[in-house]
């Protein structure tokens, strides 16, 4: 059994802040809740285990979710170059990309989900700070992408949501493959 209990038990308390902000940041916290659940009570080895046909796991699913907004979040602050050209990116940047989809050794489930629980703090206190959600970059360059393209904090926001929702719900099909548990249900 997993140390990991508090961790995630509880969403993520995001600073005093109300209205718009407020509501980014309750759905935000009840995505990421989700997403941490289903690793409830799991070993490393289990987070790292593979239960269908790709890398993905657990643990590697979480490493993604926390890269993710750690980059957008970084977008939100410092525009498109943080982010990588990923219409120049050779095989071997492909390569360590889907390294983030797994376990590697050395790495475990807490450790994980203190890197998750750090980025979610960071981006709270973004979402509590930010003088304007309006503000906008141009998206880096990507071929799923349209070219000329600008995304404002806000919708930076909304695509942060979206993809920890999405994630939760792969992560909730792995680990009903992984050991029959739910999230809901």
């Amino acid at each position: 059994m997993s140390d990991n209990a508090s961790t995630t038990d509880h969403p993520t308390e995001a600073p005093a802040v109300t209205g718009e902000r407020a509501d980014w940041l309750a759905a935000l916290a009840k995505h990421r809740h989700f997403l941490r659940f289903t690793t409830r009570d799991l070993t490393d080895e289990q987070a790292g285990r593979r239960t269908g046909a790709s890398e993905l796991c657990l643990g590697g699913l979480i490493k993604h979710v926390t890269s993710a907004e750690r980059s957008w979040v970084n977008f939100i602050q410092y525009g498109p170059s943080v982010m990588p050209d990923f219409t120049a990116m050779t095989a071997a940047d492909w390569e360590r990309r889907a390294e983030e989809f797994q376990l590697l050794p050395g790495e475990t489930l807490a450790g994980v989900l203190a890197a998750y629980e750090e980025v979610a703090r960071r981006t709270d206190e973004l979402v509590a700070t930010l003088p304007d959600l309006d503000a906008s970059w141009p998206l880096p360059k990507a071929p799923w992408f349209q070219a000329d393209t600008h995304w404002s904090a806000r919708r930076v926001l909304m695509h942060i949501i979206a993809e920890t929702a999405q994630h939760a719900g792969h992560a909730d099909i792995l680990r009903e493959s992984l050991d029959g548990a739910k999230s809901m249900g």
